[in-house]
């Protein structure tokens, strides 16, 4: 058995929500209906749904709080990061100078927190006279536009750490919902108009991984299914935000994309 079906009365919905957690070993996807909401697990946490779509959590006292403690640890482990990876950056730098033309890094407008544009930084990974600035045409594996040094960088996610700039100067945080494109589309139309509520992932600021990317949902976005499941994943994390969510999620991400990442 995959599914419970149940209805409760709306007062029980944290109750119900421990009740989730708690059930995960046995239930890989799990559906409650409550009067008026309806809770569905992405990947072990809670989504909770009500007849309008997916509800924010209220910007509470120790949620603030949270946030606070986030942000600096944001600023000190990109400051370590950089720090630390410092000979490995300037490595790729040069390698990528030597082996295709073009600038070594790749910028492109993202949506960030509130939907605020910002300049993504990433190593670059294409061919200059056939990478798309929009980002609307996505990246699929074997794409004959990313150069052989591409490959490595992306199967191993180290295009990703210029970004570690992108966190310092607050424009990002190390775990959030990942950084889209204006415009993006998913199953053959815009991602908005395939998931109404797709914008309400704008606000938590966007990271370097997330609970979707940690969870096996990352690359090209052409099947509806996986790409709603990558919106769930992402307001799910937001409604379920805390410090040692996080943490697991860090060590999830180092595990699944720098050691057996696609490179899409």
């Amino acid at each position: 058995m995959g599914r419970i079906l149940t209805e409760l009365p709306s007062d029980h919905l944290l109750d119900f929500k421990a009740i989730l957690l708690t059930s995960k070993r046995d239930f890989a996807r799990t559906s409650a209906y409550l009067v008026g909401t309806r809770i569905e697990t992405q990947g072990e946490l809670p989504l909770t749904f009500t007849g309008s779509g997916p509800v924010l959590p209220t910007v509470s006292r120790r949620r603030r709080l949270a946030l606070g403690v986030k942000r600096l640890a944001d600023i000190f482990m990109s400051l370590l990061a950089l720090i630390f990876l410092g000979p490995l950056l300037m490595f790729v730098a040069v390698a990528i100078k030597l082996t295709s033309r073009g600038p070594v890094l790749f910028r492109q407008q993202r949506l960030g927190l509130n939907g605020v544009l910002f300049p993504l930084l990433k190593f670059r990974t294409m061919h200059c006279e056939l990478a798309d600035a929009s980002g609307v045409a996505q990246t699929k594996a074997g794409d004959q536009r990313v150069t052989r040094l591409g490959r490595l960088l992306r199967r191993t996610s180290i295009d990703e750490l210029p970004q570690l700039v992108n966190i310092l100067w607050g424009h990002m945080s190390v775990i959030g919902p990942r950084p889209h494109v204006p415009n993006m589309q998913a199953a053959g139309t815009l991602y908005r108009e395939l998931v109404p509520y797709h914008d309400l992932r704008l606000g938590m600021r966007p990271g370097l991984s997330g609970w979707a990317q940690a969870n096996g949902h990352r690359g090209p976005t052409d099947d509806a299914f996986s790409a709603k499941a990558r919106i769930d994943h992402d307001i799910a994390y937001i409604q379920n935000f805390t410090l040692w969510l996080d943490i697991r999620i860090i060590l999830r991400t180092i595990r699944r994309e720098f050691f057996t990442g696609t490179g899409v």
